[in-house]
């Protein structure tokens, strides 16, 4: 079996755009006709450079391989153009490409993806979800606490039983700073009005974007102890784990990191440092399903629990359930609300998610197959990035 063909999709996410403007799919396509998705989630180009991106890394690396020899991809890709060394964009567009390689090999054999990493643990996978505006309503959830604290029981009496939310203000390319006095306020009263509305039946998870030096992110995490939440997310930039670990001694707060991160290289380092418990690999960059898989090990080796990121398309959200199913120290996925919407349009067969779990799928595979239909049906054509931050300081 050889790949022959890649075949890339570049689609503009509908309003309210819960996961980002655009996601990035692939298809390659082998010589005995069977054919795996994978999706790239890097942010930092274009996505029609992207796009180049994926065309080139193919032509060097993919087409002709066989998709059984996912090792010998990694290392190719990972060392090309003579780096070795963690780099995000080229990351993403291996972890899609790999991804693809995982669905065609799990189609070939006719068993998940998760029966080939070691086998399923376990029968649900717990999700949570970002607190998001009602359908029609502005954005006043994500800074108004009693909205918040409504929407979070909506989520709840529809089976979540974790919730997520980022109260603490913008994040700038000038990050980490001091957070103000009204940024502190506005936090705890966040999280206090949120426990005190939910009490025991949902966990509250603090999001935040590297936002904060390491002494504001721990007089921050003193505000927010008393509510208990599950997680501290990102409390300081990624790039120094050491400063994250300092933060972590200094807060009885779980500190859980990683949407950024990529290999098990800079997870190591996360863990060697011990500046977090919980890791957020997300599967559209980290380096790929395999890769994700030797993280969550290395992350059992100090009792580190996993906690998958998902804030692109639903393609990247099968890889994450493949990893989370087979994977004894997974905590929970993260879900956009219930997979609905234009994660479930762009999809032959939605998700399956039930009172507040998502059930892993028994097709070969990674699971979900795209529409291709819906995907050319929706090109995206704004010059906009996927995520973009402040570009001044606060």
């Amino acid at each position: 079996m050889r790949i022959q063909t890649l075949e890339t999709f570049v689609v503009g996410n509908p309003p309210p755009h819960y996961g980002g403007r655009y996601f990035i799919f692939l298809k390659l396509t082998t010589d005995t006709g069977i054919s795996g998705i994978g999706e790239v989630y890097t942010a930092t180009f274009s996505p029609h450079v992207v796009q180049l991106m994926i065309e080139d890394v193919f032509a060097h690396h993919v087409q002709d391989s066989d998709p059984f020899h996912i090792e010998r991809l990694w290392r190719r890709v990972y060392g090309r153009g003579y780096t070795l060394r963690p780099d995000v964009s080229l990351m993403s567009v291996l972890s899609g490409l790999e991804t693809a390689c995982w669905d065609i090999v799990g189609k070939a054999v006719s068993k998940p993806v998760y029966e080939l990493l070691g086998g399923r643990v376990h029968e649900r996978l717990r999700s949570y979800t970002y607190i998001y505006p009602r359908e029609g309503e502005d954005e006043s959830v994500y800074a108004d606490p009693d909205l918040a604290a409504e929407r979070a029981l909506e989520y709840i009496d529809i089976g979540f039983t974790a919730l997520k939310f980022d109260p603490a203000g913008p994040y700038t390319v000038y990050d980490g700073r001091q957070p103000s006095l009204q940024e502190l306020d506005r936090s705890e009263r966040f999280v206090k009005t949120l426990r005190k509305a939910v009490g025991k039946r949902a966990d509250l998870l603090f999001g935040t974007h590297g936002q904060f030096t390491t002494a504001g992110a721990i007089r921050l995490a003193r505000r927010l102890e008393s509510s208990d939440p599950l997680w501290f997310e990102e409390p300081t930039p990624p790039e120094n784990p050491k400063e994250m670990a300092r933060v972590a001694r200094q807060t009885s707060i779980p500190i859980a990191t990683g949407e950024r991160l990529t290999t098990k290289y800079e997870f190591a380092r996360v863990l060697e440092e011990q500046a977090a418990s919980i890791l957020q690999m997300a599967l559209g960059r980290v380096g790929g399903l395999l890769e994700a898989k030797k993280i969550a090990s290395l992350a059992e080796t100090y009792y580190a629990q996993i906690a998958p990121h998902l804030y692109c398309g639903p393609v990247e959200g099968a890889a994450n359930v493949q990893l989370a199913t087979c994977s004894p120290n997974f905590l929970i996925l993260e879900s956009i609300e219930t997979w609905g919407g234009f994660h479930a349009r762009i999809l032959k067969t939605p998700m399956r998610w039930e009172n507040g779990y998502v059930i892993p799928p028994t097709t070969p595979g990674i699971g979900v197959e795209l529409d291709e239909d819906v995907a050319r049906a929706h090109p995206y054509t704004d010059t906009r990035l996927h995520l973009s931050m402040q570009e001044d300081p606060v």
